[in-house]
């Protein structure tokens, strides 16, 4: 799994499956790395080609220590297609990768086929919360604010039944970078796509977590509502990291749509 130049930065990817199938590319979540596609890819991989990639300033892709936006991220996403000669795409993104998807969409839609968003937002404020967060991590580091980010991830059974799971997530969030994560921290404070995203004219799928308490079941209705067309489905028994938590269920509902 190599670095490449993309959009004026470097982004660490894998790219997965035959040369000859529609590409699927996966945006992670925010303090998270491209691992957390790992119960999605086996079961696609077969019949698309799957990239994923360590989002700006997450896991083994450089962090310079500057201002982005949403935006850019979109562009870093355009710009690994590029760097890959891929001209188009299905999008995948959960959290802070569905915030990315969106925004490519509407600053590339040329490059996207079907997109999929998975316990997102269009805004997610108050931005003073982010700001506030991008600060400790700053000053005291990732272990910060891990017990707070965990219970959010994750329902309570899926924390006691499946610990190995979540520890390798933890220990992933530990490891990244504490200034690349604070400026994605900053850049959602910033973004509110809400005024726009009803511009979306690809085929969207929308999965929310039935228990997720960061981007609950009425924020991604109102994405639903907002992008002509979308379908929405609940996933049972799920928090925010739905992917992970319910790996075979998510898999199912990407074949099903991508297949459509």
């Amino acid at each position: 799994m190599p670095l490449i130049r993309a959009n004026g930065t470097e982004l660490f990817y894998d790219l997965t499956g035959p040369a000859d199938t529609p590409v699927v590319v996966f945006s992670n979540s925010i303090g998270t790395t491209l691992e957390m596609w790992d119960g999605q890819v086996p079961a696609l991989a077969e019949r698309y080609r799957c990239l994923r990639y360590d989002t700006w300033g997450h896991g083994r892709s450089p962090v310079v220590d500057r201002p982005i936006g949403i935006d850019d991220l979109a562009d870093d996403l355009a710009g690994l297609l590029d760097a890959l000669d891929i001209a188009k795409a299905h999008v995948v993104g959960l959290s802070l990768g569905g915030m990315t998807a969106q925004a490519f969409a509407l600053r590339h839609p040329e490059r996207l086929d079907r997109l999929v968003l998975m316990a997102t937002a269009a805004h997610l404020p108050p931005p003073e919360g982010w700001l506030a967060r991008a600060r400790t991590v700053r000053a005291q580091g990732m272990g910060a604010i891990l017990e707070a980010v965990i219970p959010r991830w994750f329902t309570p059974p899926f924390i006691r039944q499946a610990p190995d799971r979540v520890a390798a997530v933890r220990e992933r969030f530990l490891a990244n970078d504490p200034r690349g994560y604070a400026r994605c921290c900053e850049a959602i404070a910033a973004m509110d796509l809400r005024p726009d995203i009803s511009r979306i004219a690809a085929p969207t799928l929308i999965l929310a977590g039935a228990d997720d308490p960061a981007t609950p079941v009425a924020m991604m209705a109102e994405i639903r509502d907002l992008i002509s067309g979308a379908e929405m489905h609940v996933v049972p028994e799920a928090a925010h990291l739905l992917a992970v938590e319910q790996a075979d269920p998510v898999a199912q509902h990407l074949i099903g749509f991508l297949e459509a």
